[in-house]
């Protein structure tokens, strides 16, 4: 699903996302709602970013969604 809003939401930014979530976090203005467990995401976005950056791909360049 992170990888997946990435793409959607962050125009394929990790760190866009991050800073969303972030926000959220401190009761400033927020693009979008993930869930309640926002360390949690932060977490796995950071171990998504480390595989991605290990293997030199974008995950975000794999998702198709339908119509």
């Amino acid at each position: 699903m992170l990888v997946v809003l990435k793409h959607e939401l962050y125009e394929g930014s990790w760190d866009e996302m991050v800073a969303d979530l972030r926000a959220r976090l401190e009761g400033r203005p927020f693009i979008f709602k993930l869930a309640n467990r926002i360390n949690d995401d932060l977490v796995r976005i950071e171990r998504l970013r480390e595989f991605e950056r290990d293997h030199r791909v974008d995950l975000s360049e794999y998702v198709t969604l339908e119509p």
